[in-house]
């Protein structure tokens, strides 16, 4: 069951419109490589690549931050085993959603986009200030990056039929975190085509 906005859900929230000049698409961790996308992620990136082809024909920026880990010093390989390893085809954006050269790409060692990494600054040069957030895993990596954009002061809207969770936690639970906690307008994917088709 999706999380469905409240009466208590801000008038931010609530919009129907959002400035395509100053929004980018924040793919996290939505990553290629040699292992088939679980089932549990289909839909997922199926729905994030819909986006960020959407996004690119609006000539609205597309952001991936992927996970870039040093093998024996990141401390999160000690939790979740090996994967997305810097300077591998596993650190690479799904070849789904097709990344081009118009798109940036932001290595990231630890859950949150923004820590130690250029991407805050990339979208403040972008002239960005509201971001469509798709990707993974909903509870890890995508709660900590809005918690990432929420502190700096970033709008966001999550799809969240372009999230999943497959790690910890329901995606119930963080969709609704989201939403109360970082002030994230949750929708589902049609709605962001919408707003990028506006």
């Amino acid at each position: 069951m999706a999380y469905l906005p409240t009466a208590q859900d801000t008038i931010w929230q609530q919009s129907d419109s959002i400035d395509l000049a100053k929004t980018a698409v924040l793919v996290v961790d939505v990553l290629g490589g040699s292992n088939p996308v679980l089932p549990v992620l289909e839909e997922m990136v199926a729905n994030s690549a819909a986006i960020t082809k959407a996004a690119r024909a609006a000539g609205v920026p597309v952001v991936f931050v992927d996970d870039a880990h040093i093998p024996g010093l990141d401390r999160e390989l000690e939790l979740w085993g090996e994967h997305g390893i810097a300077d591998t085809e596993d650190a690479q954006p799904a070849a789904a959603l097709e990344p081009c050269d118009s798109d940036y790409i932001i290595p990231k060692r630890r859950y949150d986009g923004f820590f130690q990494t250029d991407l805050d600054l990339t979208l403040r040069e972008l002239g960005v200030d509201t971001l469509i957030v798709v990707g993974a895993d909903t509870n890890i990596c995508v709660l900590q990056t809005l918690a990432g954009a929420y502190f700096r002061g970033y709008k966001t809207i999550v799809a969240a039929d372009a999230t999943a969770t497959f790690l910890i936690g329901t995606q119930e639970a963080g969709l609704e975190y989201f939403s109360r906690c970082y002030d994230s307008r949750v929708v589902d994917t049609a709605s962001v085509l919408g707003y990028l088709a506006a």
